[in-house]
């Protein structure tokens, strides 16, 4: 860390070779971190949200456990339902702040892959393909239907399908967040 400049040694971080570390070495910490360490805090942040989110999701979804394959008991279903509806629906306009956090969050990994000699690369493409996949499914398959389940009509074989899918996908999202975190605190 010697050969990066102090803090406002502009003189010194002109005569480095690049001018990407010319700029990050006046934004450089006093005990020699780089700028991106804040942008590395957003997107463990972002991702323990929405494992927190998750983990509220799947409290309801492990109803669907231990029933077999068939049609899920009407309370199980009344439950599972009236989350989904309290959680996609009525909660309106907070429930648009997940999805403000997922975009944030696949943003701040996206700034992580830009500063390429910040964050090891294989972290951030790996962080990017894990959530990339998670919000993907999210938004294309799970929401979807969970404003469906929601609802609470339809007939029972149809809503049962619709909460084993959910907790189905909850289960792989909640996988591919927590490992998301993993890269970030082990590796970035």
């Amino acid at each position: 860390m010697a050969d990066i400049p102090q803090l406002g040694d502009i003189e010194a971080a002109r005569r480095l070779r690049r001018p990407r570390d010319a700029i990050r070495a006046t934004l450089t910490r006093q005990y020699g971190g780089y700028i991106l360490a804040p942008v590395s805090a957003f997107v463990t942040a972002g991702a323990g949200f929405l494992l927190a989110v998750l983990w509220f999701d799947l409290m309801f979804d492990v109803q669907v456990r231990g029933h077999g394959d068939g049609e899920l008991p009407e309370d199980v279903l009344a439950s599972i339902s009236a989350y989904y509806r309290r959680v996609t629906t009525a909660a309106r306009p907070m429930n648009r702040l997940i999805a403000l956090v997922m975009l944030a969050t696949v943003a701040a990994i996206l700034v992580e892959i830009a500063h390429d000699d910040d964050v090891k690369a294989w972290v951030a493409w790996a962080s990017l393909a894990l959530a990339g996949a998670a919000i993907g499914l999210a938004g294309l398959r799970t929401v979807p239907a969970a404003v469906r389940l929601g609802t609470g009509t339809g007939a029972t074989a149809e809503r049962s399908r619709l909460a084993r899918s959910i907790y189905r996908d909850h289960l792989l999202c909640f996988g591919a967040i927590a490992s998301v975190l993993v890269l970030q605190f082990g590796f970035a």
